[in-house]
């Protein structure tokens, strides 16, 4: 985690949001909304997602001036919460990775938030530009990508959910969740480290 190119920040991106294994839940949520405006829902979701990342890429060092943290205490943080989640991934819970979804067609919350920018999406867009903020765009540019594979997996989960089955989606997200497990370690020891080394 000390470089990243932008397949490798799209990978983590994509391991992060997880629209895979978001399935179950999505075709859940669909189902309390009409046909005819779920394209709608879908795009203001995704953009609303997007909008917010894009936000704490942009403004992710003055909020970590604002708040007194450094970059080591964010990829603790961030690795920490990349844990918790991959574990819930690997071992899965009848709520869902993400807990409970609320009744009615979704606004904002669960879909946008924190489905697809949770805690642990923002930690890791704020992680990439505060390590490598030269390359703005390329980040913007893996999460735009990342958002685009959320929203067609959002249109087309009902026909993933039948096409792939329960079982095999089941195994994507334990598969997803074991990767994002090595991620979150790497993320912690990389930290540790780099707090190791500012010791006297």
């Amino acid at each position: 985690m000390e470089t990243s190119s932008f397949a490798s920040a799209f990978i983590l991106l994509l391991l992060v949001t997880d629209p895979l294994g978001g399935i179950p839940l999505f075709v859940s949520l669909l189902k309390q909304v009409p046909k005819a405006r779920r394209t709608r829902m879908i795009l203001r979701e995704v953009s609303v997602a997007f909008c917010v990342l894009v936000i704490f890429m942009l403004f992710g060092q003055q909020f970590l001036q604002l708040m007194h943290l450094s970059e080591t205490s964010l990829g603790i943080a961030g690795g920490v919460i990349l844990f918790l989640i991959a574990l819930r991934m690997v071992f899965p819970h009848p709520e869902g990775v993400f807990g409970d979804a609320a009744e009615g067609e979704p606004f904002i919350v669960p879909l946008a938030i924190p489905l697809l920018a949770g805690p642990s999406a923002l930690a890791t867009v704020l992680l990439l530009v505060s390590r490598e903020p030269a390359r703005l765009w390329e980040w913007i540019g893996a999460l735009a990508l990342t958002m685009l594979v959320c929203g067609l997996t959002l249109a087309f989960s009902e026909k993933i959910s039948l096409l792939l089955g329960e079982r095999v989606t089941t195994a994507f997200e334990r598969l997803m969740g074991l990767i994002l497990t090595a991620i979150a370690v790497e993320m912690l020891l990389s930290g540790i480290r780099h707090y190791l080394a500012t010791l006297p």
